[in-house]
């Protein structure tokens, strides 16, 4: 079995309503997995699933061979949603990245230096004393991101992490997700993200997987995009649509 093992898994709502039919995949330990689709094909609920958020209609979501469902599985992921805000209750930044551990009976001395070193390690100790709302969006991803680190999770589960960021956050978070050595699965139709990070693509259509190919792979394939409501990333457009300055002599 491999390493975290998705299967047979549905998700539905209310009767009637399923988001998510019959999903089976397998990702290996320290790859970087992007979950793609459009609005509404069950990105975001395939991710609550996997960490245990939410229990599926059917099926099965294994991290080497436990059950995410189970008390020991759970334990080894964390997420990131796409509104970081609904993540920050305390009153400064190191005290919410340090929260889950002192939950876990760490004493607050203790819960401060592990915040601080889970700060550090994504470039954002500067901002360990604000409070949570001062923040911009990407010191708030990072914060969240360390918040997850800092409880040693071994899968880290992203929902549109580039979402409304600036040109340069985005960026920073693109570089800060690369340099992290941790099982990353990340569900996003930010394309261009996609071909930047991703080690594999999962694309989602309509609550099923449509293909999973190995980066760049279908991203290059814009008939293949557009049947599932996506474009092509812009860099590849621009890239394509370049052509070389001709000079007369």
């Amino acid at each position: 079995m491999a390493y975290l093992q998705v299967e047979g898994l549905s998700f539905a709502y209310e009767k009637g309503r399923e988001v998510l039919r019959d999903i089976n995949f397998s990702v290996e330990k320290g790859r970087c997995v992007c979950i793609a689709g459009a609005n509404g094909s069950g990105k975001s609920t395939l991710l609550e699933l996997i960490a245990s958020c939410m229990k599926p209609s059917c099926g099965a979501v294994w991290i080497d061979g436990n059950s995410v469902f189970a008390e020991e599985g759970a334990q080894r992921t964390g997420i990131v949603f796409q509104e970081p805000d609904n993540q920050f209750f305390m009153p400064t930044v190191w005290e919410d990245v340090a929260f889950g551990v002192m939950k876990q009976g760490i004493a607050p001395e203790r819960g401060k230096e592990l915040a601080m070193a889970a700060l550090e390690l994504v470039d954002a100790g500067h901002i360990a004393e604000r409070p949570p709302y001062a923040l911009s969006g990407g010191e708030k991803q990072r914060a969240a991101i360390a918040s997850i680190l800092v409880m040693e999770r071994e899968i880290l589960l992203l929902d549109e992490p580039t979402a409304a960021l600036d040109p340069r956050s985005r960026k920073n978070t693109i570089a800060l997700l690369k340099a992290l050595d941790c099982t990353r699965i990340i569900a996003s139709h930010d394309l261009d993200m996609a071909l930047d990070l991703a080690d594999e693509i999962i694309f989602l259509h309509e609550g099923k997987i449509a293909a999973q190919s190995e980066a760049p792979g279908l991203l290059l394939d814009e008939s293949f995009l557009r049947n599932i409501g996506l474009e092509l990333p812009l860099g590849v457009c621009c890239a394509s649509r370049t052509k070389p300055l001709k000079i007369d002599d």
